[in-house]
């Protein structure tokens, strides 16, 4: 069964930098779909950033801040994060998604102070 494991979290002031890191575990994963999502409180959980079939998207609001990358030896994800902003503050979701599997990590807090 495929894991995923968020790291990286953690408060910082605003301009500030955090790089988020997603682990996986389980032999042979097929993904088409790599992604970085947050929930802020009392919000909607987003999707800021994925790499689908080999596109890289951003959503506006993090566009130019927000750096997603793979590595294909291992199948880890990064979020590289600069420019941190207040409304950052959010717990982050690493997901991966293949035909017939979505799978969602556990999460990890960023608050971003003003």
């Amino acid at each position: 069964q495929i894991q995923l494991a968020e790291s990286g979290g953690g408060l910082v002031e605003a301009g500030g930098s955090l790089r988020l890191s997603c682990a996986a575990s389980g032999d042979g994963l097929s993904v088409n779909y790599m992604g970085w999502a947050r929930r802020a409180p009392g919000k909607q959980r987003e999707v800021v950033a994925m790499i689908n079939n080999g596109m890289t998207v951003y959503d506006d609001s993090v566009k130019g801040r927000f750096t997603i990358s793979r590595n294909n030896a291992n199948d880890a994800l990064d979020l590289q994060m600069n420019d941190l902003k207040p409304e950052d503050t959010a717990v982050y979701y690493c997901n991966y998604r293949s035909l017939g599997w979505n799978i969602w990590g556990q999460g990890t807090q960023v608050t971003v102070s003003s």
